[in-house]
């Protein structure tokens, strides 16, 4: 999937909805299509119209990023502005901004989106400058949707911060406002490993 697109998320999640098992990825999306809600304003979908947010998170290899690719299809074959991005990307973006000047303007870039996929949150330690930015971008964005992959927990996002009052105040917003969906199972990616001829 592109970077972004023209988008639109038309589905409602289940909060601490559990995917499991082989089939977990195409049950997730079964669930998120069967309980979506009526849209509250007329050729939007319910996710983004409301300012809805997702947190998959669980062990790697288990479909977060194909769910959260495909929750972003869903949303460009609606009509809504999404971008995805890993999460370290937006970051060196935002860096970038305080080298060259242009911060304001890259924020205002990733905050225009009705939809912001980051991918692979909270992998590593985070520096004070990188919490700042991730905590203005949170603050920028409130009222529109975001979809978070993770490795860790939520619980396990707030020690990667170095001050413990932003932590509390961006995963307060983020956390405490989104629909959270553990994927757990086996990883996918050893039925990706080549096999050996015969």
């Amino acid at each position: 999937m592109p970077s972004h697109h023209r988008s639109t998320v038309s589905a409602r999640v289940t909060s601490s909805a559990r995917a499991t098992g082989h089939t977990r990825g195409v049950r997730l999306l079964r669930l998120l299509q069967a309980t979506r809600g009526p849209d509250p304003r007329p050729g939007r979908p319910a996710l983004a119209a409301a300012g809805e947010s997702v947190i998959l998170f669980g062990p790697v290899g288990v479909g977060k990023t194909h769910i959260a690719q495909a929750l972003g299809h869903m949303a460009i074959r609606q009509g809504a502005d999404v971008r995805f991005a890993k999460t370290s990307r937006v970051l060196a973006e935002l860096a970038g901004g305080h080298a060259d000047r242009t911060w304001d303007k890259r924020l205002h870039e990733l905050v225009r989106f009705d939809v912001l996929i980051l991918n692979d949150f909270a992998m590593r330690q985070l520096n004070a400058t990188q919490a700042d930015d991730l905590y203005e971008l949170v603050s920028a964005r409130q009222g529109k949707s975001l979809i978070i992959t993770s490795n860790r927990s939520p619980s396990d996002w707030y020690p990667l911060f170095p001050n413990p009052v932003v932590a509390e105040s961006l995963l307060d917003r983020v956390i405490n406002t989104s629909h959270q969906v553990i994927m757990n199972g086996p990883s996918y990616r050893p039925n990706k490993r080549p096999r050996n001829g015969s």
